[in-house]
């Protein structure tokens, strides 16, 4: 074979991989957006109260969130080609189980399936295109397209789902991953190529389970706490246990020599508030867009389809905004930047929480459109900031990491917004009434965070030491860890 032959195959290869990774990423994120947009059609079919939502939403979330970070180590360890295609086998066999549940317990065990198998496809894809583009200058070109490809996913979300369902019902929301996976499986069993890392650590097992004990105790006193009673014991049981998991999972990676969370990492401040702020972004984020269809639907009377379009300011001012905000980050730092985004984001929260069944659409859009913004502009910048914080090594682990307490965020968002509405409702205020209160307190806690940001998101030295370079695990973290800038304010 000549040379040109030689690069053409390659070239061919790289862009079938290209494919199949941005593909995987772009299931794993309309996913993200799709299931709220169905969420009133799956409250009325199967018969379930506000409780079941959360549950249907936070299933996936939190297994997202606690096997983010074992998934990248998986896919380095095991096989990069593996990993990635059980990750969408999973994953597309859990669509099926959800597509056809017949409960909302059926479907919440789907979820978790899904969860587990976007937490394994995610890393994976990722560390498949970093080793087939060795070159750094070609791989931030190709790391930049797969995340502004796969990110469509979140802008079609809304849309998608609200089309879905409108004219199928929620279970075609699930359906639509069945022919993207099978495309990514046959196109994957016979392109992609195996590699791994040798020299990757050893998975934390017992880290992994605890951080799941614990988020997840935590997540259903709050989600729960409002249908049982804050009182009662197994809900005080459930935030005990919480408690005490999340002392022992402090104590396990303290003494473990490869710890999935490294510990000293929290020393450097400005490690510390960019992953409390994005923890906030998270909450705030996933905890509102929870109910923006649900507000539509039960309080301005929209039907399904309708209310998915009229959620898309948001999704879409985050796609617009994104791409700039490393760059706005590296000519005026990260602290202008973030505490700027999280400010909008807190007072388009604020006004959301001002909007009522007669108000008219053109005094809404904009409200969503101004928090969308805000949180475009802080979260490529706080991921950025984490990774300066650290040492050249442990890059991707920092990067991941700030993925990971944004998916936290969010698990936590989802129950405690939650919980204010049905606690508000059970003290016989309207499902409006508890929606705007839900949306105040989102608002209030990302400007309170905007201050702490403010006042404490300032330079600080890389830590110290270096430990076993991990992959980034997320589209927004990859951009931010290209973008960064050398110098921070």
């Amino acid at each position: 074979m000549t040379a040109s032959h030689a690069t053409a195959g390659s070239r061919s290869n790289r862009a079938v991989l290209l494919t199949v990774t941005c593909l995987g990423q772009f299931m794993v994120l309309l996913d993200n957006t799709i299931v709220a947009a169905a969420l009133p059609d799956m409250q009325h079919r199967l018969h379930t109260q506000l409780t079941g939502l959360q549950w249907i939403v936070d299933a996936y979330v939190l297994l997202v969130a606690m096997l983010l970070l074992s998934g990248g180590i998986f896919a380095d360890r095991f096989g990069r080609k593996r990993v990635y295609l059980t990750g969408v086998a999973v994953f597309t066999a859990a669509s099926l189980v959800c597509s056809l549940a017949p409960s909302v317990g059926w479907l919440i065990a789907g979820r978790v399936l899904q969860g587990i198998g976007a937490a394994a496809l995610a890393p994976a894809s990722l560390a498949l295109l970093a080793a087939a583009y060795p070159v750094p200058q070609e791989r931030v070109k190709a790391i930049g397209l797969w995340a502004g490809l796969s990110g469509i996913g979140l802008a079609a979300g809304p849309v998608a789902g609200g089309v879905l369902t409108d004219a199928f019902g929620w279970p075609a929301i699930f359906l639509v991953n069945l022919p993207i996976g099978a495309v990514l499986l046959l196109l994957g069993l016979r392109n992609l190529e195996e590699s791994r890392n040798p020299s990757a650590p050893a998975t934390d097992i017992p880290g992994t389970a605890l951080s799941v004990l614990a988020v997840g105790a935590l997540t259903y006193g709050l989600i729960e706490g409002g249908a049982r009673g804050w009182t009662s014991p197994l809900i005080l049981g459930s935030f005990a246990a919480a408690v005490i998991l999340f002392a022992a999972f402090v104590a396990v990676e303290a003494r473990c020599s490869a710890p999935m969370l490294p510990l000293r990492l929290f020393r450097q401040r400005l490690f510390t508030v960019s992953n409390t702020a994005m923890t906030v972004v998270g909450f705030a984020l996933m905890g509102s867009s929870f109910f923006f269809s649900q507000f539509f639907v039960y309080v301005q009377g929209s039907s399904i389809l309708r209310a998915g379009m009229q959620t898309l300011p948001l999704s879409l001012a985050m796609v617009i905004v994104s791409p700039y905000a490393g760059r706005l980050a590296a000519r005026h730092g990260f602290r202008i930047v973030v505490t700027t985004g999280l400010a909008l984001a807190g007072l388009g929260l604020l006004a959301l929480g001002m909007v009522h069944a007669d108000t008219g659409y053109g005094n809404v859009w904009w409200r969503l459109a101004l928090a969308g913004t805000g949180f475009a502009l802080a979260m490529s910048p706080l991921t950025g900031a984490a990774i300066q914080a650290v040492s050249p090594q442990e890059g991707g682990l920092a990067s991941g990491i700030s993925s990971t307490t944004r998916q936290i965020g969010a698990v936590l968002g989802v129950a405690a917004l939650g919980a204010i509405v049905r606690t508000r409702q059970s003290g016989g205020a309207s499902f409006e009434t508890g929606l705007n209160s839900a949306f105040v307190a989102a608002g209030a806690v990302t400007l309170v965070s905007a201050v702490f940001t403010g006042l404490w998101l300032a330079r600080s030295k890389p830590a110290a030491g270096s430990a076993a370079a991990h992959r980034s695990t997320d589209p927004d973290a990859v951009t931010a860890a290209n973008e960064a800038p050398a110098n921070s304010h």
